[in-house]
């Protein structure tokens, strides 16, 4: 993926799933693809789940058994922007939206942002499955 992103500034990562490159070393990834794998890492982890370091990642993963009403749509909202302000220094969060996605167990999270210094704003689309509880009959 070409990029006009200084990556200097965005850095450069590990791609995953793990590649190999046309010169046959480890497949990097750098510009907006880091940005976005990095925002993808961290909502994508759960607190307590790296050993050293338990505060990092997204507490929405607290939210996998709850049932599908406005009011998770809203805690999920909030709690993706305070970890993307809290651990993705890079970016401008200029709007985080989360709605249902058909039914109450699948909510589409979409992340309207802009690496910071530029005025290209961006969208991230990320999926999220809530387990309906089962109700006795």
């Amino acid at each position: 993926m070409a990029s006009n992103v200084d990556s200097a500034f965005t850095g450069r990562g590990l791609a995953y799933p793990l590649g190999v490159n046309s010169q046959g070393g480890i497949r990097l990834v750098n510009g907006i693809e880091n940005v976005e794998r990095a925002m993808r890492l961290i909502l994508g982890t759960a607190y307590g789940e790296r050993p050293m370091r338990p505060e990092f990642g997204c507490s929405i993963h607290d939210m996998l058994f709850e049932p599908g009403t406005m009011d998770l749509l809203t805690r999920v909202q909030i709690e993706v922007h305070d970890s993307l302000l809290r651990w993705e220094p890079r970016i401008d969060i200029l709007e985080v939206k989360a709605v249902f996605d058909g039914d109450p167990t699948r909510v589409i999270i979409t992340i309207t942002y802009r690496l910071k210094g530029t005025y290209d704003p961006r969208n991230l689309l990320v999926p999220f499955y809530v387990i309906p509880t089962e109700e006795a009959p």
